[in-house]
């Protein structure tokens, strides 16, 4: 019986392990609105036009559930009638330069919130097969947060899961904003 339970749960623990092995985060950059609320925010939803409904048949299915998991995982409800933000993605496919912003670290500027910072503009050269993920604040009507990929990047393979997710991973690891609400929530039904 023993010999039974050991061999689902080595299997169970040898997947855990290979999936952290087969994540490899890539460099990736962010840029944010001081306008942001990033601590308010609990629900979302997708903008999905133009190219990116065509790529929701093709690898673009694999980016909107790569983002969908991590939008859950950060507690966010996907809500189609007046959400907080609003997703979009687009594959670039040609090499192009991207304005982005030298910016604080965003941990650091949400320790301040100082809301009268400059932007200091700055152009990024983006290579083929790049993926950028923009979040809108609705109220606001304005893009709150951008993660995209560096010079160092390289290419993506869209037509490989693995590497789709991996960019996904990589990028929105940069948005480390828990739902408003979520912990709390989560810290009630543990101490249940």
């Amino acid at each position: 019986m023993k010999a039974r339970t050991f061999l689902p749960c080595a299997t169970v623990l040898l997947v855990l392990i290979s999936g952290c092995f087969s994540y490899r985060e890539l460099p990736v950059e962010y840029d944010y609105s001081y306008k942001g609320r990033f601590d308010k925010y609990n629900s979302y939803d997708f903008l999905i036009q133009g190219e990116n409904a065509e790529l929701l048949s093709t690898s673009g299915s694999t980016i909107y559930t790569a983002i969908e998991s991590h939008m859950k995982f950060l507690g966010y409800k996907k809500k189609s009638n007046r959400p907080d933000l609003l997703l979009s993605f687009r594959v670039f496919v040609d090499s192009l330069n991207f304005r982005g912003y030298n910016q604080p670290k965003i941990e650091d500027w949400m320790a301040k919130k100082d809301r009268d910072l400059e932007y200091q503009r700055m152009k990024i050269g983006m290579k083929e097969g790049t993926l950028l993920i923009q979040i809108f604040d609705r109220k606001q009507k304005s893009s709150i947060w951008q993660g995209y990929a560096t010079d160092y990047y390289g290419k993506v393979d869209f037509s490989d899961i693995r590497d789709v997710n991996n960019a996904v991973k990589s990028i929105l690891n940069k948005y480390q904003f828990f739902a408003d609400g979520f912990l709390e929530e989560q810290q009630k039904i543990l101490s249940q």
